[in-house]
């Protein structure tokens, strides 16, 4: 290969970096955490990240559905306990399509509201809070009432009002309004 033909192949090259260079620069720089197949950019907010997740398409509908996108867009920050596909299957048959019509937006928007703490907590926050309350902490959720923390060896587990456990199977996957632990099942007021 003659000099003039190896600056050819390096100015293309160098070409071909400088176009991919913003997305190779940003997963470099991010701890991202896999989430239904797809990494969480912690430069993303919480709503750019959980429509890229195949395991929330279910949370994202609902989410929709209650007009409740731009707030989770906002500045936050927010503490998102999300449900994967999974934990809204195991509600009672046709929940879930009930609860997704424009009658029932009300009801809806309880739920989910019910799923976020207002403010950035880490699971070493909720971790310390049990561990400050003797084995339990109660936590007030952005719909009024409240879930209890509550950890079992290595895990940590919600409880609802109704006396429902989720069990927190992945967390701390930072956004840039906040984080979202993702959770087993669908947490009821």
């Amino acid at each position: 290969m003659n000099t003039l033909s190896k600056i050819t192949v390096l100015a293309m090259v160098a070409v071909s970096f400088a176009f991919s260079g913003k997305v190779t620069a940003q997963t470099m720089k991010e701890k991202t955490v896999m989430v239904g197949g797809a990494a969480m950019y912690p430069s993303k907010n919480i709503i750019e990240n959980a429509m890229n997740s195949k395991d929330h398409k279910t949370l994202v509908a609902a989410v929709k559905a209650a007009g409740l996108v731009s707030t989770l867009e906002g500045a936050g920050p927010f503490t998102v306990l999300a449900p994967t596909d999974k934990a809204f299957a195991k509600l009672p048959k046709g929940t879930v399509d009930n609860l997704l019509k424009p009658e029932n937006k009300a009801m809806l928007t309880k739920i989910l509201t019910y799923h976020v703490l207002a403010g950035k907590y880490s699971a070493k926050d909720i971790w310390a809070a049990v561990a400050a309350g003797k084995g339990k902490s109660m936590m007030k959720t952005v719909e009024g009432e409240d879930v209890t923390f509550w950890t079992k060896g290595k895990d940590l587990y919600i409880k609802d009002a109704k006396g429902n456990s989720a069990k927190v199977t992945i967390a701390d996957v930072n956004q840039s309004n906040g984080v979202i632990h993702v959770i087993d099942t669908v947490l009821m007021p």
